[in-house]
């Protein structure tokens, strides 16, 4: 059973007349009248009693129609949406995001992506670093921005995008509010809140050893908003990325002795067929502006 021979029946079912039906479809009536008799001898059965040049719906035709009209639907949807995809309009664009890089950079960038792309539907999700590596391996994601500096794993292409460096979050009642920058040696003994979801926790806890600076953690969480509301609360400071200060009325400082930079990268697989809207967001990437 071919579609064209569906728009045939149905064209005849609407009119009741194969001449205007024929006429509708842009075709001789000998070919449309062949093409209803191939369907109907598919089917095993008539679609229409013929009375003259008039023809009325068999009950056979009646109890059908709805199912042609169903198939025909469905083709003219995915017609729809095959169109829909060459022209990036509603095109999802599927992009995994690292849970610790804030949203304040991200969020000029993808502005300005969808004012010059309003048919691209971009669905951002957040997950540590191991799983978005899993979902970009299994296709689940189409590209992730996240921190290539850590370990990012080499069957990936990184595109690098933009550096940010640590700073030192704490309360506007603290005492490092008069410093213009904070040395990992002012920090010692001094409370602090621990990011557990921090990538480079590790890292930056060995520097701390390494410089025999004692840190003592009053709290602990691997939720960002949690851990930012807690160095408000007088908790204790913490270590952040410059973009993921996101709360209000925080204040910030740079880590001086020793300066802790990032390096946020796209991560995309080599090789792997992308859809146009995802080649038009990598190449935004590409050519945006990245404050820093």
């Amino acid at each position: 059973m071919e579609m064209y021979q569906i728009r045939y029946a149905l064209a005849a079912a609407q009119t009741l007349n194969f001449t205007k039906a024929a006429l509708a479809c842009n075709v001789s009536q000998p070919a449309l009248t062949k093409a209803i008799k191939m369907i109907e001898a598919e089917l095993g059965g008539q679609l229409f009693h013929r009375e003259g040049k008039r023809i009325l719906l068999s009950d056979f035709g009646r109890t059908l129609l709805p199912h042609l009209q169903g198939i025909a639907r469905e083709a003219e949807a995915t017609r729809a949406l095959a169109d829909n995809f060459r022209l990036l309009n509603h095109v999802p664009v599927r992009l995994g995001v690292m849970s610790t890089i804030g949203p304040v950079r991200l969020s000029r960038f993808l502005a300005t992506f969808q004012r010059h792309y309003p048919g691209v539907e971009v669905a951002v999700s957040e997950a540590p670093l191991s799983d978005l590596e899993e979902r970009l391996e299994r296709a689940d994601l189409d590209l992730a921005i996240l921190n290539r500096r850590n370990g990012l794993n080499a069957s990936f292409n990184a595109q690098d995008l933009y550096q940010e460096r640590y700073v030192v979050v704490f309360p506007p009642d603290h005492r490092m509010a008069a410093l213009n920058a904070v040395s990992l040696v002012d920090l010692a003994d001094e409370p602090y809140v621990d990011r557990l979801s921090c990538e480079m926790r590790e890292m930056v806890l060995a520097v701390c050893q390494s410089q025999s600076v004692t840190l003592y953690a009053r709290f602990r969480s691997e939720r960002e908003d949690w851990v930012q509301s807690m160095v408000m609360a007088g908790i204790g400071f913490a270590f952040m990325p410059e973009c993921s200060v996101t709360l209000p009325g925080l204040l910030q400082r740079p880590l001086i002795n020793p300066e802790i930079i990032r390096t946020i990268a796209l991560a995309t697989v080599p090789g792997r067929p992308c859809s146009p809207a995802t080649a038009a967001l990598v190449r935004a990437a590409r050519e945006f502006e990245w404050p820093g």
